[in-house]
Order: structure tokens, then sequence, then C-alpha cells
């Protein structure tokens, strides 16, 4: 059969600026978004030398720990000209994934694993870019203007660009706080090459709350607005790649992926309602599992249990040094016990070296016995065996 010659494009779609951008909204809001901001991609030289003196400021400090791509391109993230020369416009899209019940109740469980309500569901990345694709196909066929799409993958401050779009405010956690959704909104951005009306931005509403300052676990906040990520669960958990400190390891609890106890606690979210594209809501598997099933994953086992999640990308091994940990912490020791003894002969040093501090704290003489026959080649197994032999009576 002969080949079809191709129909020829439609010509753009006259629209007046306000007109485009009612239509982008409409539009947006159709597909799935649930807030949706316009703001300039030129800032004010102020506001720009603002964002890069408080990105300096906390990368001085070391604040970032092991996520180095903070330290580059800063001057990107301080302007969204400067990632692309011809926008003119950023759109703000938002997704509410607020939870259905209190992400905190798990945590008086100790036998079952606390996992970050963003992550019990289908990863947000590519809910967000489905929808942003798909956005982005409207405009250029109805419009033809040129665009770029983002979603947490360029050097884009998406937070503050939220908050002069109108959406929220950066909470004194550093996450985004909103009149409408609390602190559980997913954030993705369109950049265009066309100027249009911007919103209002939103104003700081959080007064003298410091509700999410005083329940971190942790003490990550060292002022409010100000995270240090080192000390951050949700950073120790995902993004930290070796032994987390001995210090902290206590304070995890049974949290294995992320930490929502800043964001549950915001007053804002009594205003928000539950999520509404399912396939953010939790799956069954992912809501307070036991401690003792995770700590039975092997790789093909974990990566079909996280297929389609965020959870997935951290790496078996990773994850599981985290339920070692938790076990630890899990004052259930009897099945505790012989899930962190079935983890001292992992082939992951990472996994064993967590699993040895686990059984020193659920039984020290146990780990004794173990550390007897104990012929481990990782100098760092090695060592949390060392600090074992130091506090025990």
């Amino acid at each position: 059969m002969a080949r079809q010659p191709p129909r020829p494009k439609r010509p753009p779609r006259p629209a007046s600026p306000v007109e485009l951008r009612d239509a982008i909204r409409a539009e947006a809001l159709r597909l799935g978004f649930d807030a949706v901001g316009f703001a300039p991609a030129n800032l004010a030289p102020p506001a720009r030398a603002e964002r890069l003196q408080r990105l300096g400021e906390f990368l001085d400090a070391g604040w970032h720990g092991d996520m180095g791509w903070l330290a580059e391109r800063t001057e990107q993230r301080a302007d969204p000209q400067t990632l692309w020369h011809d926008a003119k416009t950023v759109v703000s899209l938002a997704i509410n994934y607020a939870p259905p019940g209190d992400p905190l109740e798990v945590l008086t469980h100790g036998d079952r694993a606390a996992i970050s309500v963003y992550a019990q569901g289908r990863d947000y990345h590519e809910v967000m870019k489905t929808k942003l694709k798909a956005l982005g196909r409207f405009i250029w066929d109805t419009y033809q203007h040129e665009l770029k799409v983002f979603v947490d993958t360029a050097p884009l401050m998406e937070k503050p660009m939220a908050q002069i779009a109108g959406h929220g405010w950066q909470g004194k956690h550093t996450n985004l706080v909103s009149r409408r959704f609390g602190s559980w909104l997913f954030l993705g951005e369109i950049l265009l090459s066309v100027e249009l009306p911007a919103d209002s931005p939103e104003t700081d509403h959080c007064g003298q709350c410091r509700a999410c300052l005083d329940i971190c676990p942790t003490r990550a906040f060292p002022a409010p607005y100000r995270l240090e990520a080192r000390r951050c669960i949700s950073y120790l958990t995902i993004e930290h790649e070796g032994p987390i400190d001995r210090e902290l390891r206590p304070l995890l609890g049974n949290r294995i992926y992320g930490c929502d106890d800043c964001l549950a606690v915001c007053p804002w979210n009594k205003f928000a309602q539950q999520a509404r594209d399912v396939s953010l809501m939790p799956r069954a598997e992912l809501d307070a599992p036991l401690l003792a099933e995770l700590a039975t994953l092997d790789d093909e086992g974990f990566r079909k249990r996280f297929a389609g999640t965020a959870i997935k990308r951290i790496g078996r091994d990773r994850f599981v040094r985290n339920v070692a940990y938790a076990l630890g912490n899990s004052a259930a020791p009897a099945a505790s016990l012989a899930a962190v003894e079935h983890l001292l002969a992992d082939a992951s040093p990472l996994v064993r070296g967590a699993a040895v501090w686990a059984l020193s704290r659920l039984a020290a003489n146990r780990a004794a016995e173990w550390q007897r026959t104990s012929d481990e080649p990782d100098a760092e197994v090695r060592a949390e065996w060392a600090a074992i032999r130091r506090t025990s009576p």
C-alpha cells in the first residue's frame, strides 16, 4: 500500500495572552492537574540574588550531603531564563496526593514499615510526566508555541517558582504549603516561549506555628526555613548511599523510605481533599507492610514488589539496609531477631553492616555468638562488630 502523504499542519489558533492562559488552565484541569499557576520566567535581579544567596549558604554549610548535583548549574537554578533563553512564562502545575488517613499512625506499630505517602502509589514522576506531555502537546498542536517540559529532572527551583505562581509558600519545613491542599502537592513545570499574564504570588501563612520543626525526630531544621539534609530521614533513607550515622539510626524508628512527620502535622492539611488520581493512592501491599517480610526480599523480589514506584529507584540493598535499621528499632524481638540473623549472611556488605547493628540492639548476647563465628571480609562491617565490642558491658 502506498504511503499516505502527511496531513498538512493546521494553522495555529489565534488567541490573546489572556485567552491562551485561560485555555491552558482549563486543559490542565481537564487532564487531572489540581492547580495551575503562571509566572514570569525572567526574575527581577533582587529575587535572583536572594535565591543564589540562599542556595550558596545551604551548599557552603555542606547540608546537601551526598546530593552533589545540587552544587551544579547553580546559576540556572536561580533563574528559569538561564535554563532556556527563549522562556517567557513558567506554567507551574500541581497534583494533590493527600492520603486517605493519618500517615503517622503506622509509627505506633514497630513491627511494620513506614513508607512515605508519596511513594506508596505509582511513581509520581511518571504520572506528572504523562500529564505534562499531554498538556504540552495541546499547546503545540493548538497554538504552536515553543515549550519545554520539566518534572524534577532539571536545575529548576520548583518550590520558589510555585510560590511566585500562586500555589502556596515554602513553609518552615522548606516544603510547599497550600491553603487548598496543605503540604501534599507534586510539582511540574512547562516553560513557554510566549509571555502570558502572571498570577499573584502567594505569601507566607505559617505565622508562629512550629509544628513541623518540633516533630522532626532528628532535629534536621537548624532554624525555620532551613533544612540540614544530612539529618533528614528522607535524605538518609533515599539519597544517602552508605551506612547511616550510628547516632541517627535509633531516631529512624520504623521509617524505611522517606518521612512524613513534618508534612503530616501541618495545620493547613485540614483543608486538603483526598487525592483524585487513583494511581497515586497507596497500594495495599505498601501500606504498613511487615518489616520481617521485607527483610526476605532478594533483588528480583524487590524489583517485582516495587515495580512502577519511586522506591525501585534506590535499589534493593539500600532499601534492605533501611529495613535492617528498622528491625533493630522494632521492639518486637522474636520476629525481628530471626529476620536480622538472616541478613547477617547477606551478599551486600551494606546490608550486613546494618544487620550487625540491629542484632546488637535486639540481643547483645546473640551478637557475641555471631561475632565469634564471623569471618567478615568487609572493613566497614568489621567496624560494626568492633563498635559492639566497645559498647558491650
